[in-house]
């Protein structure tokens, strides 16, 4: 016999836990179990006026970030749609069922400027390597390095060809600009003095023109991993614009910063051939380096499966 819905009128009272919503394997209680923020509030607390309305609780956007991370939500205006739908996300996030998320706009302020300036991102993520070595899973005999190249938000229709450009007033107002200007007179230029760029991005000029991703060419940034090779566990991580050699001084900065950090100087480093190009860190660090040209491919796979 054919059933039919009972008691379609809505109820007034509903007694609902959120805590039992959330099955025991899903990912975000996994990662719930091992993350401690609770040092958070008191390193950013010089960065808060002890007057003034109450902001956003600072654990609340980091644990945002982390869902938009854990699942390729690249979108801050996306990400709170999600979070705002989402019982495993408000759970993870400690948002009730009626509790307000955020403004997408939020994560822009605190970026550029208290995240920023506190550098916390980047102490998170020595936190969570430092947990990482305290549970064993970081052998710390070898390492391998490889770029991820990531697509700039610049049109690569829109370009300016060449490398000297005249910028106006209006132009030098957008925090992009200004901040290229400024790096072009300090000693960490974002280009290569051997090789002036064929074309700048009048929106995003740190981006670099490039081959390397899924268009012939576009504007793009290098994710720059360096990656234990006994559990796959990121050590450090440096962004450039997408050039060999930023990517190769990249990982001089990233293994002088492991053993500045966490004390760890590797036997060994694999990459790919790209690596070899430049050997002038590799004196430098005096490591041996395999040049394996798929070392990279392979690693990132077991990465993803070990996430899954």
């Amino acid at each position: 016999m054919m059933g039919e819905r009972v008691g379609s009128q809505d109820r007034l009272f509903y007694e609902f836990c959120l805590e039992d919503r959330i099955p025991a394997d899903h990912l975000l209680r996994k990662i719930d179990a091992v993350l401690d923020l609770s040092w958070l509030r008191g390193e950013l607390a010089p960065y808060y006026s002890h007057t003034g309305c109450p902001s956003l609780d600072p654990e609340l956007l980091i644990r945002m970030l982390i869902v938009g991370y854990s699942y390729s939500i690249r979108s801050e205006r996306r990400l709170c749609q999600e979070v705002e739908m989402n019982l495993a996300y408000r759970w993870f996030c400690r948002l009730g069922l009626e509790d307000k998320v955020p403004h997408h706009s939020s994560f822009s302020v605190n970026r550029h400027g208290r995240f920023r300036d506190s550098d916390i991102l980047r102490k998170i993520f020595e936190e969570t390597v430092c947990g990482c070595m305290k549970a064993g899973l970081v052998g710390g005999e070898g390492f391998a390095v490889d770029a991820s190249v990531i697509e700039a938000d610049a049109s690569r229709f829109a370009r300016i060809k060449g490398a000297e450009v005249d910028w106006s007033e209006e132009q030098r107002a957008h925090r992009a600009v200004r901040e290229f200007v400024e790096a072009l007179e300090s000693e960490n230029s974002p280009l290569n003095p051997d090789q002036k760029p064929k074309a700048l991005s009048p929106s995003d000029p740190c981006a670099a023109w490039t081959v390397r991703g899924r268009h012939k060419v576009m504007f793009g940034y290098s994710l720059n991993y360096l990656m234990d090779m006994e559990n796959s566990v990121v050590m450090d991580v440096e962004a450039t614009p997408t050039r060999i050699s930023l990517e190769v001084d990249a990982t001089e900065t990233m293994i002088e910063r492991t053993e500045q950090r966490f004390g760890l100087k590797p036997d060994r480093i694999a990459g790919d051939v790209a690596y070899g190009t430049e050997p002038k860190w590799r004196r430098k660090a005096n490591t041996p380096v395999t040049s394996l040209p798929m070392i990279a491919t392979a690693i990132s796979i077991s990465v993803l499966a070990a996430r899954s």
